[in-house]
């Protein structure tokens, strides 16, 4: 099995495409109702559709960025946190979407799929 895509919530389209087109995702898909963009590194997507209703701070969405410090300097955003290394051995930046939904920029590495606490495969 392989994740193919993500959709989050959102309460006007164009705006969520200008925010995460700004993040780097190349948009592939557009509607009235929805769009949806290709990452820039591996085959991952993700998208946006509308909703009348969005339940604000319910989605986090973690990006993995190889030059993580470069990208978010580069970004020219408003970051809810600085970077930070965390005890889990990940570099991370917060911020969020026009919508609240929480987006984390972070570069984890070889620790993405293999801390040192991983369960021993059986």
């Amino acid at each position: 099995m392989r994740l193919n895509q993500v959709t989050v919530s959102v309460s006007d389209i164009p705006r969520a495409v200008l925010f995460y087109t700004c993040l780097g995702l190349r948009q592939i898909v557009s509607a009235p109702h929805y769009a949806r963009f290709a990452c820039p590194d591996g085959e991952a997507t993700f998208s946006v559709h509308l909703t009348p209703l969005v339940q604000p701070e319910t989605t986090t969405v973690y990006f993995e960025c190889a030059q993580l410090d470069t990208q978010v300097q580069a970004l020219g955003l408003q970051f809810d946190s600085e970077l930070v290394d965390q005890p889990w051995l990940w570099r991370d930046a917060h911020l969020r979407d026009p919508d609240c939904n929480h987006i984390i920029l972070f570069h984890a590495g070889e620790y993405r799929l293999n801390p040192p606490w991983r369960l021993q495969d059986t």
